[in-house]
């Protein structure tokens, strides 16, 4: 069981090693953010930002990998509990989270504020009891709302 005192801190990896063993591990014992050495400085300083406030990041090719891995390995699930619940908006955020945008980059994609969008997620993640938006993904794929290599336009 976690301390209570450290119910609040938020871990980001920085490794040399991109092996899926090492990425499931992590979130596993929940990381929330896994970076691969080879990441810009300024996406790193942008990455303990985001997951400082609250949501989750992985670097790029770690996400292709672990998104063509869970594909691998599912059989069509039926859907989510509560994703009947989401709202028409909801669901078009958690397809977005799902292709791995930022809350700005929906928020341009949507032509909603930046705040907007964070209030859609924190709504997202009360209703489906995710949480952080790593579970969200996992949730799209799981439920068929979102199929591997398959974006909206």
């Amino acid at each position: 069981m976690a301390h209570p005192e450290l119910s609040s801190v938020r871990v980001v990896v920085l490794t040399t090693f991109e092996l899926d063993e090492y990425v499931f591990e992590a979130m596993r014992v929940g990381a929330t953010g896994f970076l691969v050495k080879h990441t810009e400085p300024a996406d790193l300083v942008r990455a303990v930002r985001v997951v400082a406030e609250g949501d989750a990041l992985l670097s790029p090719s770690v996400t292709r990998k672990l998104v063509a891995e869970f594909a691998a390995h599912t059989k069509q699930a039926p859907p989510a509990p509560g994703l009947e619940r989401l709202t028409e908006r909801e669901r078009e955020v958690m397809v977005l989270v799902a292709e791995g945008l930022t809350n700005r980059e929906i928020g341009d994609r949507l032509f909603l504020s930046p705040a907007t969008v964070r209030t859609h997620v924190s709504r997202i993640l009360l209703k489906l009891g995710a949480r952080d938006r790593t579970q969200l993904v996992v949730l799209a794929y799981e439920s068929g709302l979102v199929r591997p290599g398959w974006q909206e336009s």
